[in-house]
């Protein structure tokens, strides 16, 4: 019996070297031949020369008048020329460097030519001439992705051939309900009509379809996974609601109508018989770590430990130390558990975690280590949870007997990749600053401004504040024409001591040295800090009001973000300049940018546009789907759509039982193994 995964071998013409040419394009079946999709369509509908635009992209089709004349000039450059009547009117085409095509053009032949229009001079300099006559060609012609091992006439014959052999057996997954509401295509004429369109409307009617059903069947997936993680036996977390209550009370300011909310989903999450899977997203400075420490303490009170893991030992240490203060006089103890501890305390740490004596354990990836042993955990937290391996979170999901599980994270998520990166998970978002906050004011100038931007830094110094200097390099590159710390260390240095002290920090230091060197900005001993990235997450100095960025379009829009997000985190006015000459327009989009709005939602959106949602995450720590036709920022309606339908089919009581279901019954079994979503 034939099938869509038969291979290619299975068509005529396709031998060992045409296999191992198609699999150079990633196709190895049938249904990987059929689902190539066509990246762009040449339009070969002929052109009105009477509306056509002067630079305007044409096709004219008409008759040949005259006899092609090739007119060689310079090294291996020529020109042919021919007339051709189109319509009442006689056109000049002229090919450059394409002298083969003399041997195709005959008087009194019809031909199409597509080229660019020049008006004033009534003629077409053509890049494609066709022979055949229209009627023995579709209007419309697909154009594929292709590679040197395979040409674009060899890889449509093979679709050609597969469409014609295997049409009867393309199964429709999207069931005819779906299919009604939004006018979609059944699967066999969709992919018919994507390689071999009649018109550009029957093309687009396609891709629309195979843009949905690629959604739906993405989503149908992830939700199916969702769904078997409910129903998996977890804790059911039956805290003190009146303890809770007092805790939130006892806090030294009001929670935010926002975090009030978020309380709410975390906490009904926890009280349910299944395990939590849920991501918190906040912008920087949003209150995401007070959210945290309430659902610690919801757990504490219900005899659970919990588990703050967090990407660096600054990181952890400045966490264990703010919810020290935080729960200061409650029954909860936190222990701190990083590399750096010495073999004694390490041991006596790991026996009182065993023990139950402590009930709150932040650290580094040393939570995870084989050694580690929990009395009772039932939470877990991962702060900036995209920095951690996949392996390195369940890791230490399998440290208890189904811990709940919250991500944070204050990278913003784009609402298109937090529905197709974390579509399994629950999301919940803080979308609204502390009260008492203010915007941070920012200002983008040239290098040549340097010396405005330290005179404004002086002013604020003097004015009590303390700054941020961020250089994208740690020493000098001979590769690279960029700010460097040790050398703008050293000019700091020079220009504001002895009045303001400076200090130094980069990636290359030992723990110890950055340590030192965080303690003394804290504590007011350095009013300068001059550094690289290693300061974009997670370090906190509500007195810091200025950050200085030096080439900041050597950033992204998501580090620029987070950046900046180390200053505006006290009720003092706070300013972060942006230095740099960028030579390309996204360069200058980005600065523009992070002018125009501080809001991280709105710049992760246009940071997925600028840089494609591959990179805004790292494509290996992005998890991002690859998807054949549809586009997850142009299509979001459609993705968004395709996403309540798929979590609308699964609530639905006996889905799979139904007839016109079965061929989705299918798909998910078939794609149950391959499926790996952490």
């Amino acid at each position: 019996m034939r099938s869509l995964t038969d291979s290619v071998a299975n068509l005529k013409g396709v031998g060992p070297k045409r296999i191992a040419e198609l699999a150079t394009l990633g196709i190895d079946t049938i249904e990987d031949l059929l689902t190539y999709y066509p990246t762009r369509y040449n339009d070969f509908t002929p052109t009105d020369i009477e509306s056509a635009k002067d630079k305007q992209k044409i096709t004219l089709q008409g008759v040949v008048v005259s006899e092609p004349l090739l007119v060689r000039y310079g090294y291996r450059r020529n020109r042919l020329i021919f007339r051709m009547q189109v319509g009442k009117e006689v056109v000049i085409a002229t090919f450059f460097n394409q002298p083969y095509i003399k041997k195709q053009i005959e008087l009194n032949q019809e031909v199409t030519v597509m080229g660019k229009w020049d008006a004033p001079r009534r003629q077409v300099t053509g890049n494609k001439l066709l022979k055949e006559k229209a009627d023995d060609r579709n209007e419309f012609g697909a154009v594929y992705a292709v590679n040197k091992h395979i040409r674009q006439n060899v890889l449509q014959s093979f679709i050609r051939q597969a469409y014609e052999e295997y049409a009867n057996i393309i199964p429709t997954y999207l069931p005819e309900t779906i299919r009604q509401r939004y006018r979609l295509m059944d699967r066999r004429q969709m992919i018919r009509e994507i390689h071999f369109p009649q018109t550009q409307a029957t093309a687009k009617a396609a891709r629309r379809t195979a843009a949905y059903e690629e959604f739906f069947l993405f989503q149908l997936r992830l939700q199916a996974i969702r769904r078997a993680h409910r129903q998996e036996d977890g804790n059911r977390i039956l805290y003190h609601n009146d303890e809770l209550k007092e805790f939130i009370g006892g806090l030294p300011f009001e929670l935010t109508d926002a975090q009030k909310r978020v309380v709410n989903e975390i906490c009904c999450d926890m009280r349910q018989p299944y395990q939590m899977n849920r991501l918190l997203q906040g912008d920087v400075g949003s209150g995401k770590t007070i959210v945290a420490a309430i659902a610690i303490y919801a757990a504490i009170t219900a005899g659970y430990q919990a588990a703050l893991m967090a990407p660096t030992e600054i990181l952890a240490g400045q966490h264990a130390e703010k919810l020290a203060k935080v729960f200061e006089g409650t029954h909860v103890r936190v222990a701190l558990l990083t590399g750096s501890l010495t073999v004694k305390q390490h041991r006596e740490l790991l026996a009182a975690m065993k023990r139950g004596d402590v009930n709150l354990i932040v650290g580094t990836h040393a939570l995870i280590q084989d050694e580690v042993e929990y009395a009772n955990l039932g939470l877990v937290i991962t702060d900036e949870q995209h920095r951690f391996g996949v392996n390195q979170r369940q890791q230490l999901r399998e440290k208890g007997e189904h811990p709940d599980v919250l991500a944070m994270t204050a990278t913003p998520i784009p609402r298109t990749l937090a529905i197709t990166n974390y579509g399994e998970m629950d999301v919940s978002i803080i979308d609204q600053l502390p009260a008492g906050r203010k915007p941070i004011q920012t200002k983008w100038l040239q290098s040549n401004q340097h010396a405005a931007a330290i005179h404004f830094l002086r002013e604020q110094l003097k004015q009590g504040a303390q700054a941020y200097v961020v250089s994208p390099l740690i020493e000098e590159s001979a590769a690279l024409d960029v700010q460097n710390a040790t050398d703008l260390y050293n000019q700091l240095s020079a220009d504001l001591e002895p009045a303001y002290k400076v200090g130094l920090l980069h990636g290359r230091m030992g723990t110890e040295e950055k340590d030192e060197a965080m303690r003394q900005f804290n504590s007011g001993e350095l009013q300068v800090l001059v550094a690289t990235t290693v300061i974009e997450v997670g370090v906190d100095n509500p007195n810091a009001t200025v950050m200085v960025i030096y080439d900041a379009d050597r950033f992204g829009l998501a580090q620029l973000h987070q950046l900046r997000g180390r200053v505006g985190r006290g009720e003092r006015q706070s300013y972060c300049l942006l230095i740099a000459d960028p030579k390309t327009d996204e360069g200058k989009a980005r600065m523009k940018t992070m002018v125009a709005t501080d809001d991280g939602f709105k710049i992760a959106e246009q940071d997925l546009k600028l840089r494609g949602s591959g990179d805004v995450l790292g494509k290996k720590q992005s998890g991002m789907p690859e998807f054949k036709v549809g586009d997850p920022v142009a299509d979001l309606k459609i993705l968004q759509i395709a996403r309540a339908d798929a979590g609308n089919l699964l609530g639905m009581p006996n889905w799979d039982q139904v007839d016109e279901n079965q061929p989705l019954v299918l798909y998910l079994k078939r794609h149950e193994l391959e499926t790996h979503f952490d």
